[in-house]
C-alpha cells in the first residue's frame, strides 16, 4: 500500500480528501465535485465553469401523469454533510438531501444520499448514491439520472470509448454560432470555422458516441500535453443500469464531458421512464462507479493511457461487488446469490436435436412477461452470455424475487423461465437444462436479415459528403453518420424499395431504415416497400406465417398487405415506438416481434408480393428499422428441412 494514508480536511464551504496521489475537493454541504488535483495539474475540471458545473449528480423528474421524457432538471445538492468512514486506508463521505412535504412540487420526492470514497494508494475515487421514496410520499416520474464531469477544454482534447471509437474532438467553442451551424436538431452541429481548421466540414453530435450498456465499461479523455494524463469513467457493473444489456446511453462528448448514465429514455422513449405512484416505497443504489486517473511517463505515447484504462476496468469488474462501500444498502459478495445452468434452443425445422445457445443473453430481472426486461427501469438486472455450449453462470445477484429471461442471436423472440427465482444470501441455484422454443409454425420459405435485434447487417449508405464525422469513414459503425435518413430519397428518387427474394442481397438491397420521403420543404410522405417472391405450390387451405422482427420504431406504423396494395391492411401495428434511433444514429432501439397469419387463399402459385407500408409522415425521423423477416409455410409432417 501507499505509505501515505488518506487525509480528510473539512472546511466551512469545502471538503478535501487527499491520498497523496490526488486531491478531491467537494462543496460543503452540496457535495458537488469542484476540484480534482492530479499529477501537478491544479484542477482537471473546467476552472472557467462555476463550481456547481464541474462534477455533479443530476436527475430529470416530473409530476405523475406528465407524458413524455422531459421534465425538471435538477443538479442534486446536498443539505447535510457527514463523515461515514475516516481511516488511513479509506475516507467515505456522505452528502444527503432529505425531502419533506414543504418541498412538494419543488423537489423530487426522494431522499438522496451521495457518497464519495477515496482509498489509500488508489489513483481515482468512487461515487455512488442511494435514492429512496417513502410509501406515504407523492408520486413522480424519473426521466433520467446520471453523474457528469466537465473537464478542462484547454487540456483534454482526445476522447476514447473503444479501440475503434476514439479521436481528437472539436472544442466546445466550435459548436457556438459563428464557428458552428446547427443542423436538424440542436445536438448536431456542422463545424464551419473550427479552431482546428482540419475539422472544418465535420459534424459533431453527442449521439454519435452512444454505446450499448454491455459495451460501455470505460470511456474518457486524454490530455496529450506532456506528461499525458487520462480521466476515465469506469462502470464495473450493469446491475444498476436500466433497460438491459443492449440499452444505449451517452458516454463522453464535446465539452469535454464524461457521463455515467444510470437511467435514461434515449433510444427507447417514455417506456423507459419509471413512474412511481403515491403509496409505492422504492429504494435503489446507483453505482459505485470509479473515476480513474492515470499519467504517462515523459516521452511515453499518450494513447498508452487508454490501454492502461482498459486494464484498470478489468480489475474493477473483477472486484465487483466492492467490499469497501460502507452503506448497508450495498450488499457485499457473501450477501448475494448466484444462478447457473444451460440454455438450449429447440427449433425442429432447423435440427431434430436441441441446439446449444451459443452467445445467448441470459439474465435476471424483476418479474414480468417474456421480454419485459427491456422496458424495466426501476430495479436491478443481472446479465451474462452463454458459452458456446450454452452454459451460463450469473453471480453476485442481489437478494429478491426475479424471473430468468433470455434471447439468442440467430433466433427470434424472447425466453422466460416458467418458475420465479428467489435469491437469498449465499444461495447458489442450479436450474439445469432450459429449453427455449422460438416462434415457429412451419418451414422457412425465405428470410431477410439476421435475427439479432439490430439493423446493422442491412445497407447503410455513405453519408452526404457535406456532413461527415471522419471517425466513421470506413468504420463498421457506418450508421453513426449524420443525415442518413435523407439519403433514402436520393437512392430511390422515383419509387420505393423493391426486394426480390432469390436475387436481391439484403446487405446491398435492403435499406437499414424504412424512413419517410421528403417531397417539399417540411413535407414528407410515407413509404411502401415490396418483397417479391415465387411460390411453386400454395396450400390455400392453411395459413402461412409472416414473422416481422423490428429493431427500432419511431412514431411509426407497420401495415402489411399481400398481393393487393390497395386492399385493407391484413395487419396493422398501430402507432408504435418513440426510440428516435434514426435521428440519434442508433441501429436499434426497443425490440418488437409481430407474427402475422397470411391466409393461403391470398397467395398464388408463381409471383407474389408483400407490401410493407409505413404511412406516418409528419417528419424526417419517423420510421422502422427491421431486424429480420421470415415467411413460413404451413406446418409439415416432417420437421427438419
Amino acid at each position: 500500500m501507499s505509505p501515505i494514508g488518506v487525509q480528510l480536511h473539512v472546511q466551512d464551504t469545502h471538503v478535501m480528501i487527499d491520498n497523496g496521489i490526488l486531491q478531491l475537493t467537494l462543496s460543503n454541504p452540496d457535495g458537488i465535485v469542484t476540484g480534482i488535483r492530479y499529477n501537478d495539474i491544479g484542477n482537471l475540471l473546467e476552472v472557467l465553469n462555476e463550481e456547481s458545473n464541474r462534477g455533479y449528480w443530476d436527475l430529470v423528474w416530473n409530476s405523475p401523469g406528465t407524458p413524455g421524457t422531459a421534465g425538471i432538471f435538477d443538479v442534486i445538492k446536498g443539505t447535510s454533510f457527514n463523515v461515514v468512514v475516516e481511516t488511513e486506508d479509506q475516507v467515505e463521505v456522505s452528502f444527503t438531501r432529505t425531502w419533506d412535504a414543504s418541498q412538494e412540487g419543488k423537489l423530487v420526492p426522494l431522499n438522496i444520499d451521495k457518497r464519495f470514497i477515496v482509498l489509500r494508494g488508489c489513483s481515482g475515487f468512487y461515487s455512488y448514491a442511494i435514492y429512496e421514496h417513502l410509501k406515504d410520499w407523492p408520486g413522480f416520474n424519473l426521466a433520467e439520472t446520471r453523474i457528469a464531469f466537465k473537464l478542462r477544454k484547454d487540456k483534454f482534447h482526445y476522447m476514447a470509448m473503444a479501440d475503434n471509437r476514439q479521436r481528437y474532438m472539436p472544442l466546445p467553442d466550435d459548436r457556438l454560432s459563428g464557428r458552428g451551424q446547427a443542423l436538424a436538431y440542436p445536438e448536431a452541429v456542422l463545424l464551419v470555422d473550427p479552431v482546428e481548421p482540419e475539422m472544418k466540414g465535420e459534424v459533431d453530435d453527442k449521439y454519435q458516441y452512444s454505446c450499448d450498456n454491455k459495451d460501455s465499461q470505460v470511456h474518457g479523455w486524454i490530455c496529450t500535453n506532456q506528461p499525458a494524463v487520462g480521466f476515465w469513467m469506469i462502470t464495473p457493473s450493469n446491475e444498476f443500469r436500466s433497460g438491459g444489456p443492449v440499452k444505449q446511453n451517452l458516454t463522453s462528448h464535446v465539452g469535454p464531458t464524461t457521463l455515467a448514465v444510470f437511467l435514461s429514455a434515449h433510444y427507447a422513449g417514455e417506456d423507459l421512464v419509471p413512474k412511481f405512484s403515491a403509496g409505492e416505497a422504492w429504494k435503489k443504489v446507483y453505482g459505485p462507479i470509479f473515476i480513474y486517473l492515470n499519467a504517462a511517463m515523459v516521452g511515453d505515447e499518450p494513447l498508452s493511457l487508454w490501454e492502461d484504462a482498459k486494464e484498470q476496468m478489468i480489475t474493477e469488474v473483477q472486484s465487483w461487488p466492492y467490499s469497501f462501500p460502507a452503506s448497508d444498502d450495498f450488499p457485499k459478495s457473501d450477501q448475494r446469490g448466484s444462478v447457473s445452468g444451460r440454455l438450449l434452443v429447440n427449433d425442429r425445422y432447423i435440427s431434430d436435436d436441441n441446439i446449444p445457445a451459443n452467445g445467448g443473453y441470459i439474465g435476471l430481472a424483476p418479474p414480468g412477461n417474456a421480454g419485459s426486461w427491456q422496458r424495466e427501469c426501476k430495479d436491478y438486472q443481472f446479465w451474462t452470455k452463454t458459452d458456446e455450449n450454452g452454459y451460463f453462470f450469473i453471480n453476485d445477484i442481489r437478494t429478491g424475487d426475479y424471473n430468468l429471461y433470455a434471447w439468442v442471436p440467430g433466433f427470434i423472440g424472447d425466453y422466460r423461465y416458467d418458475l420465479a427465482i428467489t435469491i437469498t444470501p449465499g444461495n447458489d441455484i442450479e436450474v439445469g437444462d432450459l429449453v427455449y422454443e422460438p416462434p415457429r409454425n412451419g418451414p422457412t420459405l425465405w428470410e431477410i436479415g439476421i435475427p439479432d435485434r439490430s439493423a446493422a447487417e442491412f445497407y447503410v449508405p455513405d453519408p452526404n459528403p457535406k456532413y461527415i464525422n471522419k471517425l466513421y469513414v470506413n468504420h463498421p459503425d457506418r450508421f453513426r453518420q449524420y443525415g442518413l435518413w435523407e439519403r433514402y430519397a436520393e437512392l430511390y428518387p422515383d419509387g420505393d424499395l423493391v426486394y426480390t427474394v432469390g436475387t436481391s442481397d439484403y446487405k446491398k438491397d435492403w435499406y437499414f431504415a424504412q424512413v419517410t420521403r421528403k417531397i417539399d420543404n417540411n413535407k414528407y410522405q410515407g413509404t411502401t416497400w415490396q418483397i417479391k417472391f415465387k411460390l411453386e405450390n400454395v396450400d390455400q387451405g392453411n395459413p402461412y406465417k409472416l414473422r416481422v422482427a423490428i429493431a427500432s420504431a419511431t412514431l411509426s406504423e407497420l401495415q402489411i398487405r399481400v398481393n393487393d396494395p390497395k386492399a385493407n391492411a391484413l395487419f396493422s401495428s398501430g402507432l408504435i415506438g418513440r426510440d428516435n434511433s434514426i435521428a440519434r444514429h442508433g441501429i436499434h432501439g426497443l425490440y418488437w416481434l409481430y407474427n402475422v397469419d397470411i391466409p393461403g387463399k391470398l397467395l398464388v402459385q408463381g409471383d407474389n408480393t408483400i407490401f410493407l407500408t409505413q404511412p406516418r409522415s409528419s417528419g424526417p425521423f419517423q420510421g422502422i428499422m427491421y431486424d429480420y423477416i421470415r415467411l413460413e409455410g404451413p406446418p409439415t409432417s416432417s420437421s427438419k428441412n
